[in-house]
């Protein structure tokens, strides 16, 4: 459980925007008084964490703070603007063609939406044999044809799916049987990690269950990894072992699941807990809501201090002039916090 196996490094994606106009004083050669300007949209800034082998890692934060981006930009889906992404100690980031595939092989993706991330065109079958057979055309899987076809009937099995819906696409399905087809595309290869972009937050509730006793499962059974992305707090707690807190394109607070729950440190984490709903209408009824005022301040404008300072009812001079970097609040060095408050 303590054997580092993803190291995320000072994790930057900055994505540019349209070269936008602007009026400059001194007159240009060309007669005009007009200048080019860049611009970005900070989505990720400076991220570091790591994962364990064996363990699920919750990364939570309200909606347009970067969680999907860095589950892309591991992923190398987006090709990350500076940083680390170590993989088995090997740097993601620089590797092309064959070295990649053989490397990402070990890091599969569940998507957030189960409706548009399988291909309507292929049937059951087609869909979780895909990554093989890319494997296989590339050299780097070795099974044949037909064991591949047993590995499909296993894979459907171990997900919950009976074998003969092998032969019928996506729209036959629910939500939640689509959503079991991914997480059985997901683990065709073995991987060490899965990475689940919100992947229970597109179904109902009842179905929510079943699909996170589904991760746990497979999680008992293969001893693969997770690094799940969600906005509800308590599939976070449910699903994870450790929790990283992220706000406005950073991490801001990092504990062990019951350390975080019940000690918060961090004013946007404990906003966040107060806002989850308890089922005891007396407990309920007397504890008291933590209501954030304002708006979550501009991706595009990369700010000195503490992102959350505007809307922080403890907010201090310091927090608008100096960045807090993440430091140890506890003796053993794993609750982690950015925030002046504890500096």
């Amino acid at each position: 459980m303590n054997e580092k196996i993803l190291d995320v490094k000072n994790l930057k994606m900055y994505f540019p925007r349209r070269t936008r106009l602007s009026f400059n004083s001194k007159r240009h050669k060309d007669g005009k008084f007009v200048h080019l300007e860049k611009s970005y949209v900070y989505a990720v800034d400076d991220v570091s964490f790591y994962l364990n082998k064996g363990e699920a890692l919750g990364l939570v934060g309200e909606s347009g703070c970067g969680k999907s981006t860095v589950i892309r930009a591991i992923s190398q889906l987006y090709t990350p603007t500076e940083g680390e992404v170590l993989l088995d100690d090997k740097n993601l980031i620089g590797m092309k063609g064959r070295e990649l595939l053989a490397t990402r092989r070990n890091m599969q993706i569940v998507f957030q939406n189960p409706y548009g991330s399988l291909n309507p065109r292929m049937t059951t079958a087609e869909i979780i044999a895909e990554p093989m057979r890319i494997y296989k055309k590339a050299g780097l899987y070795d099974k044949t044809d037909a064991e591949i076809d047993v590995r499909i009937g296993n894979l459907m099995e171990m997900v919950g799916l009976l074998k003969h819906y092998k032969n019928r696409y996506p729209h036959e399905f629910s939500g939640g049987q689509r959503q079991r087809i991914g997480i059985a595309r997901a683990i065709a290869l073995n991987p060490q990690i899965v990475l689940a972009d919100e992947p229970v937050s597109a179904l109902d509730v009842s179905i929510q269950a079943q699909i996170l006793n589904l991760f746990k499962d497979i999680q008992k059974e293969l001893g693969i990894s997770y690094l799940f992305v969600a906005h509800d707090l308590s599939v976070v707690k449910f699903i994870s072992n450790r929790i990283a807190v992220m706000y406005l394109g950073k991490i801001v607070e990092t504990a062990d699941r019951n350390e975080l729950y019940s000690n918060p440190q961090h004013p946007y984490t404990q906003a966040l807990l107060s806002s989850v709903p308890i089922p005891d209408p007396e407990v309920e009824a007397k504890r008291k809501r933590i209501i954030l005022t304002g708006d979550v301040p501009s991706p595009t404008i990369q700010r000195p201090g503490c992102a959350f300072y505007d809307r922080c009812s403890h907010a201090m001079s310091k927090c608008k002039e100096e960045l807090p970097i993440l430091q140890a609040v506890n003796n053993n060095g794993k609750h982690k916090v950015a925030c002046w408050l504890y500096q």
